[in-house]
């Protein structure tokens, strides 16, 4: 049984995997296996991932005929890992070198559920920013509900928001089996996954390093648009509704449904006015209109003022509430020059 099983869904990534794998070869602690779930990559991915597991007897690779979204190949991963601990690793990113090394060596001397790290964000124009999850430290069942599954649940809006991405934490692999959690859907996947997961913890230790490499680039899925976005956003609240009524998260964050839908609302905005919509203007401006109108977005537009945004967000969320659908409109046309 290795100490650390490392879960890397694989789609189209060629241009990327080998400063993936390249992260993993050179990982200072040794006792992992690798997981490719190469998701039916078209591209060199697959001959990519079945060299590097020729040439390392701790390296799996499973490969799918057709894409079926990274929920699940992070469920396959899952369902297969053999480690005591979990790590999730994009297939565009990679480690620092110490990553494993720090992250099991903190766990096991806090005796915790899990460790976290921060992330270094590289940006196409050279630039890089550094984020950490929580201060570091030791957090138990009280401090994780109030510093990560409160602000999870309903504090989407104030920046900083805390971002539940699962790439940043080492879990153990018994809780995640005992709890039953599971990824789902193409978007927002990681958040509840956190979510449920620290809902189910007794405690986090976390080192404010940035051990992992989160590069943003043209090919994120994140830049490109989601034709599917309404429904995939229902879904995801509809499990988060779920999750807030099963694990009593409501009382403290009673308006956490208008601010998770306010989020979603921004994200719904952004996506229509992406570059490679093939919508016209018009079409674009009334899906927008038609998303506001939905009857929990006009409830959170009605009963939640966002404050503490990011200047362009805001000027957004303004523009929502005023319902001025054209001039939102013309700022986008303007700003990605649609």
């Amino acid at each position: 049984m290795p100490s650390i099983s490392v879960i890397v869904p694989v789609y189209q990534a060629e241009k990327y995997l080998h400063r993936c794998l390249d992260s993993m070869a050179r990982q200072t602690f040794s006792d992992w296996e690798l997981l490719l779930v190469n998701d039916g990559s078209t591209d060199g991915s697959a001959a990519l991932c079945d060299r590097f597991a020729a040439k390392d007897s701790r390296v799996r690779v499973f490969h799918r005929k057709k894409n079926q979204g990274v929920s699940e190949a992070r469920n396959l991963g899952l369902h297969e890992a053999k480690g005591e601990f979990i790590a999730f690793l994009d297939a565009d990113d990679c480690y620092e070198f110490q990553a494993l090394e720090t992250l099991w060596n903190l766990r096991e001397q806090s005796g915790a559920d899990a460790a976290a790290c921060g992330l270094t964000y590289l940006y196409l124009d050279g630039r890089q920013s550094v984020q950490s999850q929580l201060p570091a430290g030791i957090y138990g069942r009280e401090e994780l509900r109030e510093k990560l599954v409160n602000p999870l649940a309903g504090d989407r809006l104030t920046q900083p928001v805390f971002n539940g991405y699962s790439v940043c934490y080492l879990f153990s692999a018994e809780l995640i089996r005992r709890a039953h959690l599971t990824f789902d859907g193409p978007y927002l996947e990681d958040e509840l996954f956190v979510l449920e997961y620290f809902c189910n913890a007794r405690s986090l230790a976390v080192t404010d390093q940035p051990l992992y490499r989160y590069f943003l680039h043209q090919e994120s899925a994140t830049h490109h648009y989601m034709e599917n976005f309404p429904q995939v956003f229902s879904r995801f609240m509809e499990r988060k509704e779920a999750l807030v009524s099963r694990y009593g998260l409501e009382a403290a964050r009673p308006q956490w449904r208008e601010s998770s839908n306010w989020a979603g609302l921004l994200i719904a905005v952004g996506n229509e006015y992406a570059r490679d919509n093939p919508k016209s203007i018009r079409q674009r401006q009334k899906a927008v209109k038609e998303f506001c109108l939905r009857p929990e977005m006009e409830k959170a537009i009605r009963e939640l003022v966002p404050a503490g945004l990011s200047p362009n967000k805001q000027m957004v969320a303004n523009l929502v509430r005023g319902r001025h659908f054209f001039t939102l409109t013309q700022l986008y046309r303007l700003k990605n020059r649609i």
